[in-house]
């Protein structure tokens, strides 16, 4: 016979299952906007051999990306009034110990202003000030950040805007300096 009490308590795994199911669909929803976003917004930036990049940093040193060939190189464009740099800035100072990374302040006032940023932050790493956007825009940077990495031989092997995460930049690092 059919015992009510006994089936009405008993879990079926049914609604669990149909859970997981639902997050797992919404999950991958998210993931192919974040992708499609984040292929949206790297569309113009610049690929294959770098563009020329050199210039006087606000702590005094000249940089050039010329004299950096022969190791792989993180460019990385960010703003003093951009809060998803401000997030980013510590994985970019750490990578700064370990690679060569040159940066670049797209639109954030004099050099002075710059280190003033850069010493209340405690950021090691130095900035070419770029206050028109025209370094920038002659890597396709349109938004900030944006970051880029170049193998030896100074192509762009990885170009992507918006925050990406350290362990991201230092596999891409990693990767351009295997070949």
């Amino acid at each position: 016979m059919f015992n009510a009490k006994a089936s009405a308590g008993a879990p079926t795994g049914k609604p669990k299952r149909r859970r997981w199911r639902s997050l797992l669909t919404n999950l991958l929803i998210f993931l192919v906007i974040f992708l499609g976003l984040q292929w949206y917004q790297s569309r113009p930036l610049a690929s294959g051999q770098a563009p020329s990049l050199a210039g006087q940093t606000v702590g005094g040193a000249r940089v050039s990306l010329a004299a950096l060939r022969g190791e792989p190189v993180l460019v990385h464009f960010w703003a003093t009034w951009c809060p998803t740099c401000k997030l980013e800035a510590g994985s970019i100072d750490a990578l700064a110990g370990d690679y060569q990374v040159i940066t670049v302040a797209m639109q954030s006032g004099d050099g002075d202003g710059i280190a003033r940023y850069l010493r209340e932050r405690d950021l090691a790493f130095d900035a070419i000030p770029d206050p028109h956007g025209d370094i920038a825009s002659a890597w396709g940077v349109k938004a900030v950040p944006a970051t880029f990495v170049l193998d030896a031989d100074g192509d762009i092997r990885f170009g992507a805007v918006g925050y990406t995460p350290g362990i991201h930049l230092r596999a891409h690092l990693w990767a351009a300096g295997r070949n």
